[in-house]
């Protein structure tokens, strides 16, 4: 059974799990799903069209499922869904939207921390394992990939998308996309440093494996040759790692888009 602190208020609709802890002063709306386990604070908002999964926990003063932040928009404004997996850790003050459009929803996977002051926009997919520190602001329909690691107070331009196991340094502005497995810093623009050992070492990749990103890293960015040529070039080799096609692909699908954010060009 569901405790619910007596300060609360819960829609009559909403639907809790067993052992869901709603704290003080905590809103969870009609319609609202809280699977089991999961523990709200102080203070937290759970909006309307939310289904959040097992074992998580929002800290004090989360605002959760609210209004896109979308000129135009209002309370009475048709709005999608917003729907959160497992084992996720939200710390305080953090805001996430629900996708614009009613027939789709903003994503948040499994074991992620999402650390004080994160922001979140409408129609993002944020997949699992990933670690978003302080203050980090993710701009609508982004994509941010399995293992990222994005350090305080960067920010990402709307449909920017981060490969998996990417590391972004502390105050970065993204305005492009970024291939998976890479080290970035900087903005205006934000360049690639280097390779994330540490992140091949948490995605469980072998010394192979790991040298084969180090050498493509090497010939994308290394030789001198233009970034997209380079790519084209070993994009036509037979028997790549798949780790590496993974970054190939990822610099050509940017090349499509003139702004090299590739989900632009799916954009409604």
């Amino acid at each position: 059974m569901a405790k619910i602190h007596p300060t609360a208020v819960v829609g009559t609709d909403a639907q809790l799990a067993e052992n869901v802890v709603i704290g003080p002063y905590c809103v969870v709306g009609d319609g609202a799903s809280i699977g089991a386990g999961t523990v709200l604070d102080a203070h937290v908002v759970i909006a309307e069209r939310v289904t959040i999964g097992q074992g998580n926990r929002f800290y004090p003063n989360c605002v959760i499922g609210c209004c896109p932040q979308v000129l135009g928009f209002d309370s009475n404004s048709p709005i999608g869904a917003l729907v959160i997996g497992d084992r996720n850790v939200i710390r305080e003050n953090v805001t996430i939207h629900p996708s614009r459009y009613q027939d789709a929803s903003t994503q948040i996977g499994n074991d992620n921390l999402i650390m004080i002051g994160t922001h979140i926009g409408h129609d993002c997919i944020i997949e699992s394992r990933t670690v978003l520190s302080n203050s980090v602001q993710v701009g609508g329909h982004s994509k941010i990939e399995e293992g990222v690691w994005i350090s305080g107070v960067a920010g990402m331009h709307q449909f920017v998308t981060v490969g998996r196991w990417c590391f972004v340094a502390g105050l970065a502005g993204l305005t492009r996309d970024m291939p998976p497995f890479m080290m970035v810093s900087g903005h205006y623009p934000a360049c690639v440093r280097g390779v994330n050992k540490r992140g091949l070492q948490r995605a469980g990749l072998d010394e192979q494996q790991q040298e084969c990103i180090f050498d493509a890293y090497r010939r994308l960015y290394r030789e001198g040759t233009p970034l997209l040529a380079a790519a084209r070039a070993m994009a036509c080799e037979d028997g790549l790692d798949e780790n590496v096609r993974a970054i190939i692909d990822a610099v050509l699908h940017s090349a499509e888009h003139r702004f090299g954010r590739y989900l632009e060009t799916l954009r409604r």
